[in-house]
């Protein structure tokens, strides 16, 4: 009895692990989507480029960092946030707004995808 009772508490863990992995992917795909459809300027390394341009770069580092992101937050930490070369954070400039860095434009998005 005890076995079974381990055994489905290890099959809900992986169910669990597996449902939370497939929505990190989904807003992961969001964000890119968003990065690339934006009209804002994403700022590089004191250089713009339009988010077309811009989704090409932070895809390359999802990329070589996939292993290591478990979350949306994780992608915008290790994929959207800072030049890994100059350490210079991006920042994204919209029409009519402040300039702000790419994390807080990223994660206001993540929080309102993820509302119902």
């Amino acid at each position: 009895m005890q076995r079974i009772l381990l055994g489905l508490v290890g099959l809900w863990s992986m169910l669990a692990v597996q449902a939370w992995a497939g929505d990190a992917n989904t807003e992961i795909q969001h964000l890119l989507s968003y990065i690339k459809t934006t009209p804002c300027e994403y700022e590089r390394n004191g250089l713009s480029y339009k988010g077309s341009e811009a989704v090409v770069h932070v895809q390359r580092k999802y990329d070589y960092f996939k292993d290591k992101i478990k979350t949306a937050e994780d992608f915008v930490r290790l994929c959207a946030t800072k030049s890994e070369l100059t350490g210079l954070a991006y920042q994204v400039q919209c029409p009519n707004e402040a300039k702000q860095t790419s994390s807080t434009w990223l994660l206001t998005e993540l929080q309102k995808f993820r509302k119902p």
